[in-house]
């Protein structure tokens, strides 16, 4: 599994009121939460996105509140992957429950830029931006979480398999 896309960067404590505003909260449909996406930290996000592009951050990506609503707008906003120095835990398991492909790598993070093209082979945790020419390697998913992200969320792999 592979994601492919031009790289949206930003720094460290992305928190989840900026990747989804809290006044945007009242809906759970994942369209009209990607329309407001990242609104309040870049305004252009949701007007520049492409289906699979990729967000690259630094420390502490996800971090704040615990709700659901901000991996979904990353994913339903045409997100393939985010990669990031680190992420805030209940980001991580929220991204993995609703199948957002993230993952970890602090080279990574800091070496990659805005506008690159990047890919992510997950099954390996090789990231190799492309403009650079440079690889490096993050952590892969082990084989159950590429089953849940493969199966669009935890959900519907638990449905899938029973």
């Amino acid at each position: 599994m592979k994601a492919n896309g031009t790289v949206f960067k930003y720094g460290d404590n992305v928190d989840t009121d900026v990747i989804i505003p809290a006044r945007y909260l009242n809906s759970s449909d994942p369209a009209e939460l990607a329309q407001h996406c990242m609104e309040d930290i870049d305004k252009d996000f949701v007007n520049n996105v492409h289906k699979g592009d990729i967000i690259v951050a630094d420390k502490n990506f996800g971090c704040g509140s615990s709700r659901e609503h901000a991996p979904i707008a990353i994913k339903a906003a045409g997100v393939s992957c985010v990669i990031a120095e680190t992420f805030a835990r209940i980001f991580y398991r929220n991204a993995i429950n609703i199948g957002l492909p993230i993952i970890e790598c602090p080279e990574a993070a800091k070496n990659i830029e805005a506008g690159d093209e990047v890919e992510v082979d997950f099954d390996s945790g090789i990231i190799t931006n492309k403009t650079k020419g440079q690889a490096f390697k993050g952590q892969a998913f082990p084989e159950f979480m590429q089953k849940i992200i493969k199966a669009e969320g935890l959900i519907n792999y638990i449905n899938a398999n029973n």
